[in-house]
C-alpha cells in the first residue's frame, strides 16, 4: 500500500536533516583548525546558525534531564531549563566561542607615549573547562609603549578580555590567549597580566575551600626583560605589592 509523503518531513536543500553542529565540526575540520572549548569558531559559523545550534544544545539538554531522572513536564521549575540552560552557554557565559572579536578602533600613538600604563582592574567571569563551574576574578594589564604602538581605548582591554573568557578555560590559558590578541593589536614593547580569580570548581565542589584564589601571570618584552618595570608593575597593583 502506497502511503501519502508528510509534508512535515520533506527536506529542503537547506535542511537536509544533517544536525547544525555536525556541519560547523565539518567546516573547522576541513580548514584544519583547532575547536577546543576555548577556541573561537566564529568564523566557521554561517548566518543563522547560531539560532539553529541554540535549538540543538536545547534538545540535548532535555535529554540531560531527563537522564537526571527530572520531571520536566510536571515541573513549573524545570520546563524551560533546558532553553534557558541552552541560552546561557552560547548567548551568555560561552559567547566568546560563538561571537566575531569585538571590533577595535585603533589609533597611532601620535605623541609617542613611552611610559608605563596600567588598566585594571577589570572584572572577568569564565568557566572551568573541567567542570563547568564559574571562574570570577580581576585582570589587571599593564603595557609599555612606543611609538609605533596602537593606542586602543580602555574600555576596549575589558572588552577583549570579555571576549577572551567567556569561554571553557582553565586560568593558565585564558591569560596567554589575552596577552597574544594584545600583543597582536597594539605591539607594545611590553605587556604584563595578572588575574587573580575564585573558582566554584574547588568552592562549590570538591574540597569546598571558600577562600583559596589562583593568581597568575604573564609577561611579554621588557616586562619580562627588565625586573625593575615588572616589581613597578606590580607594586602599583592594589594589594599585590
Amino acid at each position: 500500500m502506497l502511503m501519502k509523503a508528510d509534508p512535515s518531513s520533506t527536506l529542503t536543500p537547506d535542511d537536509d536533516g544533517t544536525p547544525v553542529s555536525v556541519k560547523i565540526r565539518e567546516r573547522v575540520v576541513a580548514a584544519r583548525k583547532r575547536f577546543h572549548s576555548n577556541d573561537n569558531i566564529a568564523a566557521f559559523i554561517e548566518p543563522g546558525e547560531l539560532e539553529k545550534l541554540l535549538d540543538e544544545v536545547e534538545e540535548k539538554m532535555k535529554g540531560v534531564l531527563e537522564s537526571m531522572v527530572i520531571d520536566t513536564s510536571n515541573d513549573h521549575n524545570t520546563g524551560d531549563t533546558a532553553r534557558r540552560v541552552a541560552k546561557m552557554y552560547l548567548n551568555e557565559v560561552f559567547k566568546g566561542r560563538y561571537l566575531k572579536q569585538p571590533a577595535i578602533t585603533e589609533f597611532p600613538n601620535a605623541e609617542h607615549l613611552n611610559e608605563l600604563m596600567i588598566v585594571g582592574p577589570i572584572t572577568v567571569r569564565s568557566a572551568c573547562s573541567h567542570h563547568f563551574c564559574p571562574v570570577i576574578g580581576k585582570v589587571w594589564i599593564g603595557v609599555m609603549p612606543n611609538e609605533h604602538t596602537n593606542v586602543i581605548g580602555l574600555s576596549k582591554y575589558a572588552r577583549l578580555a570579555e571576549w577572551v573568557m567567556s569561554r571553557p578555560q582553565i586560568q593558565e590559558e585564558a591569560v596567554v590567549q589575552l596577552a597574544d590578541l594584545i600583543m597582536e593589536k597594539t605591539q607594545p614593547d611590553g605587556l604584563a597580566i595578572v588575574m587573580e580569580a575564585s573558582h566554584f570548581c574547588m568552592a562549590w565542589r570538591g574540597v569546598k575551600d571558600m577562600d583559596a584564589k589562583m593568581i597568575n601571570s604573564v609577561m611579554r618584552g621588557a616586562f619580562l626583560k627588565d625586573p625593575a618595570l615588572r616589581r613597578e608593575f606590580l607594586a602599583l597593583i592594589p594589594g599585590k605589592n
